[in-house]
């Protein structure tokens, strides 16, 4: 029987006494492997820690559009070339592009920096996701891939950037069918999420999507927001994406496990190997 892979968390930035209760809940829900992605170059060293001290977590390094402070260095490229080269390293993530207007940026956490207006902003994050896609390309390593406000300009760089030969995923994919189209053109992946649950127009769209290009992922950062720590989305949380996704495409819940398992593996490619051993050795994988 297979089991859940959740491709996209940010279980790292919980605080370090929840992880092991975490990944628990995880595990007694059917998730067999959780990868947890980097933002920062710092946060992304802390993902890989993460992954070495959690036998069924797994990390993708990033630095993410909305936590950056300026241009990418050759200094951070090189950092994260050395954490992607890890074995526990199986996906380059999160990065993308976030053309949210400078006057609404949120600074990362301990920063004061804000983008200037204009186009300046958009062509240092053009820059930082062409770098951290080459190295996806040295690394054998997926691209999982963040958009918002700027399809567009994504689908341009994706394209210029062979993602096909790369492979990736759209990450909390939440766009329309013309969106989904062209990244399946690319040979990408929809990586799916809880708005399934809610949006009609979204459920619309993913009944569309062939199931085998489909995963799955709950995201799972700390939702400070919410005060009851129990509705925190966490990866325990996939199986309610699934059972979405199985009534929308007529399957069972369990049709859709197999699938979205066997999907992610095929995204993650050779890089994925300490996956399906953690997975074969729970006896989730064939």
């Amino acid at each position: 029987m297979a089991l859940f892979l959740d491709i996209h968390t940010h279980i790292d930035q919980h605080e370090p006494g929840e992880l092991s209760g975490i990944v628990e809940r995880s595990r007694s829900a059917g998730v067999g492997a959780i990868i947890t992605a980097g933002v920062t170059v710092a946060s992304s060293e802390r993902c890989v820690k993460i992954a070495h001290e959690h036998p069924s977590v797994f990390a993708g390094v990033g630095v993410h559009p909305e936590d950056m402070t300026g241009e990418l260095t050759p200094g951070d490229v090189g950092n994260l070339s050395r954490l992607a080269a890890d074995p526990r390293v199986v996906v380059m993530s999160e990065t993308g592009l976030d053309h949210t207007p400078p006057e609404s940026f949120r600074p990362a956490p301990g920063s004061d920096w804000k983008p200037s207006t204009g186009p300046e902003w958009h062509e240092i994050q053009e820059r930082a996701f062409r770098a951290q896609i080459a190295i996806g390309r040295e690394q054998g390593l997926a691209v999982v891939f963040h958009n918002r406000l700027a399809t567009e300009d994504t689908l341009h760089i994706l394209k210029e950037e062979r993602i096909r030969d790369t492979g990736g995923a759209a990450h909390y994919f939440q766009g329309d069918w013309d969106y989904a189209r062209a990244l399946l053109d690319l040979g990408l992946y929809i990586s799916v999420a809880k708005p399934l649950l809610h949006s009609r127009d979204f459920q619309e769209t993913v009944r569309n999507v062939p199931l085998e290009w489909i995963v799955l992922e709950t995201d799972a950062f700390p939702q400070s927001y919410k005060p009851d720590r129990a509705k925190w989305t966490e990866p325990k949380d996939i199986r309610l994406i699934a059972v979405k996704l199985a009534e929308l495409h007529g399957i069972t819940v369990e049709d859709v496990r197999e699938s979205t398992t066997r999907n992610a593996l095929r995204l993650l490619g050779q890089r994925g190997e300490p996956v399906r051993a953690v997975l074969a050795g729970s006896g989730g994988t064939k």
